[in-house]
């Protein structure tokens, strides 16, 4: 495990490592017990969408966070209130022990912790879980809110989009190494 670029400024970088020189923004995070450490393409297109679109998010919601490195890397851009769910109890753990290694906050729980809306919604599983989750993680969007999606292969882009249409219009918006980054807006 080494030094992950996600933008020229952005990186993962494990404890024992040094950061690179150009590392403007350095998220610290080691490989553990919960999916999650940047060397993944799903994980990279994500962390890239959340640099490219950093702002002061009032409310994020990370939806499967595994080691919560999504939610971290929103809170690391400037979001605030951020619900960081896993049905994994050791993703709950390594998330906010995450979470304090880089001095961001976030509250880590079980999926039902997950209420209201959000103006920004990640997750980052499977296109199977995404496709049944379609209501629910649609229903947390709050208006003029950004779903992000991953975990997704390029053959599957038709059935994600057929799964969100009753709610939202999903749209390829990355792609790396066979895998898509899919995207919506609430109107």
């Amino acid at each position: 495990f080494k030094p992950v670029e996600i933008t020229p400024s952005f990186w993962i970088v494990p404890s024992w490592h040094e950061a690179p020189p150009q590392a403007t923004q350095v998220m610290r995070l080691d490989p553990g017990l919960a999916f999650g450490t940047g060397t993944h393409p799903t994980t990279r297109m994500c962390l890239r969408w959340i640099a490219g679109h950093a702002q002061a998010w009032p409310r994020v919601l990370d939806y499967g966070c595994g080691s919560g490195i999504l939610a971290i890397g929103a809170a690391l851009q400037g979001a605030r209130n951020i619900d960081a769910v896993d049905i994994d109890p050791a993703a709950i753990v390594a998330s906010q022990a995450n979470a304090e290694a880089n001095k961001v906050s976030l509250n880590a729980a079980l999926p039902d912790a997950a209420r209201g809306e959000y103006p920004l919604v990640l997750a980052n599983i499977l296109a199977t879980p995404l496709k049944l989750l379609a209501p629910l993680l649609s229903a947390h969007l709050a208006p003029g809110g950004h779903l992000v999606l991953a975990g997704i292969l390029e053959r599957q882009a038709d059935e994600l989009k057929e799964a969100y249409a009753p709610w939202l219009k999903l749209e390829v918006s990355d792609s790396e190494e066979g895998w898509i980054l899919m995207t919506a807006q609430r109107p």
